[in-house]
């Protein structure tokens, strides 16, 4: 069974940094596709960034130059840098499996709450 345990979100100003992790399990995790998604108060599951072994990264256009996805193969670990945030990123952040806009039909994690306001 698949398990996807996100953290590190919080309330954080504009223009400040925040870093999200992703714990998983029970998948091959050096082999698959990962990505972040998000869904803001009101609104769908929106993609962010995918990060994938074989392709390497890639980055809504939202996020592009602000985000970076990493991942750490042998902790089966994902993360998500995001600095510069601004209360548009505001929303609850997601890791799955799968890449690009693909990844937010996917199973995913309870989510770690982002919180960007002054």
């Amino acid at each position: 069974e698949v398990q996807l345990v996100e953290s590190g979100g919080g309330v954080v100003e504009p223009g400040e940094s925040l870093r999200l992790s992703c714990r998983t399990s029970g998948l091959t995790f050096m082999f698959a596709s990962m990505s972040w998604v998000r869904q803001a108060p009101g609104k769908g599951l929106e993609w962010v960034a995918s990060s994938s072994g074989r392709v390497g990264t890639s980055y809504s256009d939202s996020v592009k130059g602000r985000f970076s996805i990493s991942r750490d193969d042998a902790k089966d670990m994902l993360y998500l840098q995001m600095n510069s945030l601004k209360p548009e990123d505001t929303a609850m952040y997601y890791c799955a499996q799968g890449w690009g806009s693909g990844s937010t039909t996917k199973p995913r994690g309870q989510g770690t709450q982002v919180t960007v306001s002054s």
